[in-house]
This record gives C-alpha cells, structure tokens and sequence, in this order.
C-alpha cells in the first residue's frame, strides 16, 4: 500500500468522526434551544358540537406568539422540534376533542412550560359522561395524532431519538406543587381516590436499541437518570442537573425500584420497528459501562403513576431545559 493509501485510512475515520460528532452536536443544540420555552404556537381546534363545540387552545413550544393554526389537522413537527408535549387532538367515532396540559407562563422575559394533571370532562346530555385524569408530559419523541381511542395509551407516544452520546446530566430550572391524592379516572366508571398521593417525575435513559428477525425491538439500558419529586419545590431552583448513571445501578445506594428495566406492558415505552409495526421495547438488560447508545429518551410527567391515574392538581414548572456534555 502506497503513502496515500496509510494516510487516507485514519483520514476516513476522521472524516467519519467529525460527521458524526456534529450530528450529535446538532441534536443537543436542538434540544436545549427549544427547551428554553420562550416560543410557542397555538392551534385552535373547534369540538364537536355534541360535546359543546367549544373552540380550545392546544399549545406546543415552537414558533412565536403570533404563530396559530386554527382547524383539526394533524400535528407535524417542523424541522428541528424534536420535543412534543402531549397537548393532542383526539378523534373517537368522528367526535373531535382536545386535551391541554402544559401551558406557557411568563417568567421574567420569557417563559416557561406549566405541566398539569387535570380532570378532562367529556359530557353530552343523554350520549357521553366521562372524566378522565389525564397527566401533563412533555417528551423527546413524537406522538401521532390524531388519537382515536383511549385503549393501550402507553402506545400512543413513540419514545426516544436516535443518539449515540453519553451526557453527564439534564440541567433545568424547576419548581413543583406535588403530593396530591391519586385519583383514578378511566372514563369507564366514576373518579375514585386512591388514598396514596401522586408525585412528579423526569426520566431520562439512553437505550442500546436492536431488533431481531420477528421484528421485535430490544434494549439494554446504557444510562438511567430518574427523580421522583415527592417534595414541593415551592421557589425556582436554577441549574439543577439530574445525573445521569451508566450501567447497572441496582446495587447503588440511591437505587430505586421504578427505575427498573422498564418491561411491564402497563409501562413499558414503544417504537416502530422497521416494519411499521407499533411494538414495545423490550428491555432484556442493563448494558456494560462504554457502551453506546443508540436512543435518547426524555420524560418530565406531573404524574408517576400509570395513565388515567393522577393527583389532580400536581404542577411542575420547568425552564431552560438542556442537555449536558
């Protein structure tokens, strides 16, 4: 082999580097110019008129204040916006209704995001009487719409990025009014109180991600940073980091059992496989330290139960979310 040819090797593994690095580089940019929240827009959908025909306001923190879609077309993500709140426009048997739990609100001069948990009534004299506890949530991932029925919501929302990085931590400012009593609201039989109170909650993991010949997808978990936040945190706290612990923390002192590996279908988060199929991920294990991601999940939730259980009232503030390297 000639000079250009021992040259141009480790050439190439630069080359490929560099692309790399930058892709990684752009993702975190994304995250953290977006996770500042001083810019939202708003979509203005009419209900059906069998359930009032109310015009309601579903926001999403891109765009700025004068950016409004008004109709019931579809979310799509612009270029870029890899966050998604969980403000969703749901149509179940040709019934058009929204949900909103997370809200701007001034702070200073900017905003913040104000995640809620809530009882949404759907009410028509005669036809529908529902309540349902929905949870505030704010993703890094997408989540289809238009919804079109209540049944399995863990598979609504498709978790995680691809990501190849390993972050130190997740930095935000934060403040929480947490505590409330769970209360169950399926929509199926009245709100009953659970009689345990309900906290917030921020996960973030990064996944070694595969899939096999069936099309199922498995992970190991490569990183776990996971706080449940069961105390008011009633002034701002600016900068706190949420660290991230690589490989298996089952024997570290601030483990945890819901910081598990996440397979319980009640719990469990989903992807598309390659075929398009809507499947669990199956998490088969905790990764080897050094080992890298291939997915990014984030998850700040008002609420650390299971869906359609909330403390009505929970409210966490979150500002200047960003990724740390």
């Amino acid at each position: 082999m000639g000079r250009t040819g021992l040259f141009a090797i480790p050439l190439i593994a630069s080359i490929l580097f560099t692309v790399n690095a930058n892709a990684q580089q752009s993702v975190v940019d994304a995250i953290n110019e977006y996770g500042t929240f001083d810019s939202w827009s708003m979509r203005q959908v009419k209900e059906s008129g069998i359930i009032g025909g109310e015009t309601k306001t579903l926001y999403e923190f891109y765009g700025d204040q004068d950016t409004t879609f008004t109709g019931k077309t579809p979310f799509s993500a612009p270029k870029g916006y890899l966050w998604r709140t969980n403000n969703v426009l749901a149509i179940v048997a040709g019934v058009v209704k929204t949900n909103n739990t997370i809200y701007p609100e001034k702070r200073g001069d900017g905003y913040c995001a104000r995640i809620e948990t809530h009882v949404e009534e759907v009410k028509a004299l005669g036809v529908i009487n529902m309540d349902v506890i929905c949870q505030g949530a704010l993703i890094v991932g997408i989540l289809p719409e238009p919804i079109t029925t209540t049944r399995d919501p863990m598979a609504k929302v498709f978790y995680g990025i691809p990501f190849t990085s390993t972050p130190k931590a997740i930095a935000m400012d934060i403040k929480a009014d947490v505590g409330y009593e769970t209360i169950r609201g399926t929509g199926f039989s009245r709100l009953k109180a659970m009689g345990y109170p309900d906290f917030a909650e921020i996960t973030v993991m990064l996944q070694k991600r595969w899939e096999d010949e069936n099309g199922v997808v498995h992970a190991l978990r490569v990183g776990t940073a996971i706080w449940r936040i069961s105390e008011d945190i009633p002034e701002w706290v600016e900068g706190y980091e949420l660290e991230i612990n690589y490989g298996d923390i089952t024997g570290e002192p601030y483990y945890k059992e819901y910081m598990g590996l996440k397979n319980d279908p009640e719990s469990a988060y989903h992807a598309l496989n390659s075929r398009g199929d809507n499947v669990i991920i199956q998490e088969d294990g905790w990764a080897e330290p050094g080992t890298e991601p291939t997915h990014l999940i984030i998850n700040i939730i008002s609420s650390c139960g299971k869906a359609f259980y909330g403390g009505v009232g929970n409210t966490l503030w979150v500002d200047n979310v960003r990724v740390v390297m």
